[in-house]
């Protein structure tokens, strides 16, 4: 039997990450969320891309 992780142990690394990546993370989940609920399967690629590059400047 494998071990399932704990949820803390999961968030852990988000947690302890800089601002910028938590930023960066809390935007993407926002869009799949979004995407989800709208139940759109269209790209998001570009999306993300857009994020990441806005959080680098």
């Amino acid at each position: 039997m494998s071990k399932v992780p704990s949820l803390s142990s999961i968030h852990e690394p988000i947690k302890n990450a800089p601002p910028e990546v938590q930023q960066i993370i809390s935007q993407v989940l926002k869009i799949e969320k979004d995407r989800l609920d709208k139940n759109e399967l269209g790209r998001i690629n570009e999306d993300i891309l857009k994020i990441v590059k806005e959080a680098v400047q």
